[in-house]
């Protein structure tokens, strides 16, 4: 079966997030930003890493090895491209999170923004073990109300995301890596 994310073009995708009534490329890009320079870390991977939205802010001085994890090729294939500045540390790898966890190497740093909500605590709890960092960082959308995506120009665009979404809580989650030993810091 064929992952709804696997169908999502890059452009419907960025074009729906940096929306003024959705702002989450531009939220995101300064959250990311404090990710990559809050940890003492010298080795990140970024869950679900799109077209690499945040990745300006890697300073090549502190990181060694930048992995970029998405399970569409056609969004990896606009990260090399756009960040080819990095080139030289940046790996994207592609590969179904729910199926191939086992294949993720290891990380300092776990990032997962957005994500979890599309393959559910076990699965992150299983790429976690996988990848063992020392530091893990997610963001996750918190939803008022059923609707999960913003509306917006592009919205049909994600209709097929219903078979994947997994409603994702703040408390759940931090149990969930609690579990497995990793603590809440801030």
């Amino acid at each position: 079966m064929t992952n709804p994310w696997e169908e999502i073009s890059l452009s419907d995708y960025e074009n729906h997030m940096k929306l003024d009534s959705v702002m989450q490329l531009q939220n995101l890009n300064q959250m990311m930003k404090d990710q990559f320079s809050t940890y003492p870390v010298s080795s990140v991977m970024v869950l679900g890493i799109a077209g690499g939205n945040g990745l300006e802010h890697i300073d090549n001085n502190k990181f060694e090895k930048v992995y970029g994890v998405d399970i569409n090729r056609e969004y990896l294939a606009a990260v090399t491209r756009r960040y080819s500045d990095i080139s030289n540390i940046l790996e994207c790898i592609q590969l179904n999170l729910i199926e191939e966890a086992d294949k993720l190497p290891k990380a300092e740093l776990l990032i997962a923004n957005l994500l979890i909500e599309y393959i559910g605590y076990d699965c992150f709890q299983k790429a976690v073990k996988q990848v063992q960092p020392q530091y893990i960082s997610c963001i996750i959308q918190i939803n008022i109300n059923d609707k999960w995506v913003s509306d917006s120009p592009y919205i049909h665009v994600f209709d097929g995301l219903d078979e994947v979404h997994h409603q994702v809580e703040e408390d759940l989650l931090i149990q969930t890596l609690d579990n497995i030993g990793y603590k809440k810091i801030a």
